[in-house]
């Protein structure tokens, strides 16, 4: 049988599972199924299975996008999050199927529905702009679409990558009667509040918010208990950290969440698991003494934004908690006691990046990707340990194509700390055969490359390329101290990891061609492309995307710039500017000789699209290298994960153009 390399436009075969919720009775699962469609669109779909069938069946089809399935306490209603009336609200139907009902009718829509524990309410959140109500509907009084004809802004956190222009919106909460719809404002007020879960009696929701007197300023989340019946709201945390996902112990005596607690770092800080004993008032954090990330940190390209966190989950006797943990590069499930002592569960060389547990049958279902699998459910017997896969969406695909499988590799950086990270091979190699290699680079930077399905390597393998991908300092997954490192060090022991791992793939692998190498990363991993051509001319090409090239402006206009940098460079323009433009790539353009391509998103509040053009215009007026600049209008930081389907298909397009065009790979022809 003849197989061929994957392709840009296989982005649009690609299938996955996520958000699976098991029945009360835990006998049956319900998923969304994630696709696009022939018109190259986004679909969601809901599925239900019950675990002792052969095959899932849809419950819900057509052009919709359906999200966020959750069973009522007694199994016979899903609440779900659907865009069919236009915008997100949230619909009911019978578990069984059948027509669905609207329930809420937001004018900016709503999500996050969570059923009350008697099943009459379900409370959700949406954002309310400034004088707007819950009972505002959507489409009521609008007119035709003009421009404003003035914006006024008085907040810092106007704008956000994930939501647009906020301006004086807010995150608020509210619960609807599921019988009557009659809805009942939980939350007001100049602040965003994240709906987290019900108190086993219903008389609490526990939820988090940033109340603090100046939110633009302190960035804490803090865990709150609003009484349903009215009254003041107890505070649990004390302003001093993050806190997110707060979940009841079944009793009702204890909460756990999943955060940190740091005056230095808000992004360089591991999240940790920790439990509050409402009746003593007393918090413990349950891995304090455990070095691991809390969290599915793991970056791939076909997942996104992926799957709702979970939180940790409780056991029914309240001596343990279920929670995922990402480690040198996999994440998977461990079984944490209050005493702090951890058990995996589910593991491996893979990514869980979402899971469902049901105490009773002893089951869990884990959504799961790994380097050949973009991401299906798996039935873990928590009795036996036996695993059992309950989809297979790209089998029939897969069937067809060619996937190359990494290699881990670990090698030493010249300053003594172990680093990381995989390699592939060219689809089709042939041993003595020489090959170009693309370094890939990771964004956040404290997120991880890892065991799991990315399309664009795929891509790179079939068309003739090596890709390395290294997790350097900075990355999560190898401990606090190694995560930090690369604060106020941006462009310094980072660059140097990332150049050790290209020393130790010349020299390890023989089929690597020294001189045809190329470079590429986005947001972070844009930086540090940016940062090495500035650098060296050792790679024959590269390809920045999203990227910083200039902190100092990058302070003004990113939604998170003025206090990101403060953190990450340890410098802000007023007291330190040598600093930020000690650490901007765009200080080293004099240098830059190495053929390069940017690209951006139009609308990326995240790195806003003004750092490509500083640096375009820039190369291109010293005319030392060929340079190129792509725009995608109305894309934002998110475009090469979730963004438009043919945007991505594009982007994707031109990365292997430029690198075919500077370092001619051989395209290898597959016989199977």
């Amino acid at each position: 049988m003849t197989k061929r390399g994957m392709t840009a436009e296989d982005l649009y075969q690609l299938k996955y599972a996520s958000d699976p919720q098991l029945s009360p009775d835990g006998r049956t699962v319900v998923y969304v199924e994630t696709s696009i469609d022939e018109e190259h669109a986004y679909r969601n779909h809901l599925y239900v299975r019950e675990l002792a069938a052969a095959e899932p069946r849809a419950l819900t089809t057509g052009a919709v996008r359906d999200t966020y399935p959750r069973w009522s306490p007694d199994g016979s209603q899903l609440s779900f999050v659907s865009k069919r009336s236009g915008t997100s609200q949230v619909w009911l139907m019978d578990a069984t199927g059948g027509e669905p009902r609207q329930l809420t009718f937001c004018k900016a829509g709503a999500s996050t529905p969570i059923w009350s524990p008697d099943g009459r309410y379900i409370a959700f959140s949406a954002l309310l702009d400034r004088g707007e109500t819950f009972h505002d509907r959507e489409g009521e009084g609008e007119k035709k679409a003009t421009a404003p004809k003035v914006i006024h802004v008085e907040r810092m956190k106007y704008k956000s990558d994930d939501h647009g222009y906020l301006y004086e919106k807010t995150r608020q909460l509210a619960l609807v009667d599921v019988q009557s719809g009659e809805i009942t404002a939980l939350t007001d007020g100049p602040y965003h509040h994240m709906v987290g879960s019900w108190s086993p009696d219903g008389q609490w929701l526990a939820i988090t918010a940033n109340r603090t007197e100046n939110p633009d300023m302190q960035h804490s989340l803090d865990v709150y208990l609003i009484p349903i019946a009215g009254g003041e709201w107890k505070k649990l945390t004390s302003s001093n950290g993050t806190f997110f996902y707060p979940t009841w112990s079944a009793d009702g005596k204890k909460l756990a969440y999943i955060g940190s607690v740091s005056e230095t770092y808000l992004n360089a800080t591991q999240k940790k698991v920790w439990v509050y004993d409402l009746e003593s008032g007393q918090q413990t954090c349950v891995t304090a003494d455990w070095d691991v990330q809390i969290g599915d940190s793991t970056i791939g390209d076909v997942r996104s934004p992926g799957h709702p966190n979970p939180g940790a989950v409780w056991t029914e006797d309240g001596s343990a908690l279920y929670v995922i943990v990402s480690e040198r590069g996999n994440s998977g499930i461990y079984r944490v006691s209050l005493g702090g002592e951890a058990t995996r569960i589910v593991g491996g060389n893979r990514n869980v990046y979402g899971f469902t547990f049901h105490e009773q049958q002893q089951t869990v279902i884990a959504a799961i990707s790994d380097p050949l699998i973009p991401g299906d459910l798996y039935q873990i017997d928590l009795a036996t340990g036996a695993e059992r896969r309950l989809t297979e969406l790209n089998r029939d695909f897969f069937a067809d194509v060619e996937l190359s499988v990494p290699e881990e590799i670990e090698f030493t950086a010249q300053d003594g700390w172990n680093v990381h990270g995989w390699i592939l091979k060219p689809v089709g190699y042939q041993p003595g055969e020489k090959y170009p290699l693309v370094l890939q680079i990771h964004g956040g930077p404290h997120s991880m490359y890892g065991n799991t399905f990315f399309h664009e390597f795929q891509l790179l393998a079939a068309k003739g390329y090596a890709v390395l991908y290294t997790n350097p300092r900075g990355s999560f997954g190898y401990g606090e101290r190694f995560m930090q490192a690369c604060c106020g060090d941006y462009g310094g022991k980072d660059y140097l990891d990332l150049m050790s791992a290209v020393d130790y793939a010349c020299a390890q692998f023989d089929f690597v061609d020294e001189s045809r190498l190329g470079v590429a990363g986005g947001s972070y991993g844009g930086l540090m492309t940016n940062w090495i051509v500035g650098q060296t001319n050792r790679f024959k090409a590269g390809v920045t995307d999203r990227s910083i090239c200039n902190w100092m402006s990058f302070y003004g206009v990113s939604d998170i710039g003025y206090y990101f940098s403060a953190e990450e460079i340890q410098a802000n323009p007023f007291t330190n500017p040598e600093k930020m433009w000690h650490h901007s790539p765009i200080r080293l353009v004099a240098n830059m000789e190495t053929p390069l391509l940017i690209m951006h998103g139009e609308q990326d509040h995240r790195c806003p699209i003004e750092q490509a053009e500083q640096l375009y215009i820039t190369l291109k007026h010293q005319g030392k290298a060929p340079v190129s600049f792509v725009r995608f209008p109305g894309a934002s930081h998110e475009l090469s994960r979730s963004g438009d389907p043919e945007q991505r298909v594009l982007r994707l397009q031109y990365t292997a153009d430029w690198f075919a065009t500077y370092m001619e790979p051989k395209v290898p022809s597959l016989q199977q």
